[in-house]
């Protein structure tokens, strides 16, 4: 999902963030979208943020790492940052291009509700072996895990989650990429207008596949 734009907006707006230093502010190697700042007079520990303000503000800095870049033993994550984040996503994720496209499949005639959730997720370019053979949660797998006749008109939701490790077509993301859910009706449309957002609780700014990763697609 694409959170880049909102979160910075959110939270410029929220604590009314002074004018930005025009000094040189340090990204992640792989991330450009998040700053780093040493912390306080410790050499080994730096402050992550979204905003190239300087100096930051830990209240709602990602975290902090003993570490660059981050391992999921280094950074200390902001509670807080995160609450502010999934407020974000909450409000505006059935605005993003992607999640509206998985919406539309669940009611398409060839889409698929998967058993675990009933989630659905955008096709991608590559499949793990012998997936078309692998059946997911309560079994609704093969036509359905290939975009095939059995989920059209159900409804059911589908996952919001980091695009660090997109999942190949037809599996659910790991828990740790998650960021929480929406409900679809039957119609492709979403619950209540905004889909009824409900967190993971499971999401994590930091596993194995690195730190976490916008999507691609920009908000109109």
């Amino acid at each position: 999902m694409t959170v880049s734009v909102l979160s910075r907006f959110a939270l410029h707006s929220a604590y009314k963030a002074p004018p930005i230093s025009r000094r040189t502010v340090a990204t992640l190697a792989n991330n450009s979208h998040i700053y780093t700042f040493p912390e306080g007079r410790s050499q080994n520990t730096h402050l992550l943020s979204l905003l190239p303000t300087q100096p930051p503000k830990p209240q709602i800095a990602i975290g902090s790492t003993t570490s660059l870049p981050p391992t999921p033993e280094s950074l200390t994550e902001n509670q807080r940052f995160l609450s502010i984040l999934q407020s974000v996503i909450g409000i505006h994720a059935h605005q993003d291009p992607d999640v509206q496209s998985q919406a539309q499949a669940m009611a398409s005639s060839g889409g698929a509700n998967l058993g675990s959730g009933g989630s659905l997720f955008p096709r991608q370019t590559h499949r793990r072996k012998g997936a078309g053979n692998t059946t997911t949660g309560d079994g609704a797998g093969g036509a359905n895990a290939q975009g095939g006749p059995g989920g059209a008109g159900r409804g059911g939701h589908i996952h919001v989650y980091d695009y660090r490790h997109p999942p190949d077509y037809g599996r659910i993301p790991d828990p740790e990429d998650i960021f929480g859910s929406l409900e679809v009706d039957g119609e492709g449309k979403f619950v209540d207008g905004h889909g009824n957002y409900q967190t993971s609780g499971t999401y994590r700014m930091c596993t194995r596949d690195g730190m976490w990763v916008f999507g691609g697609n920009p908000y109109p």
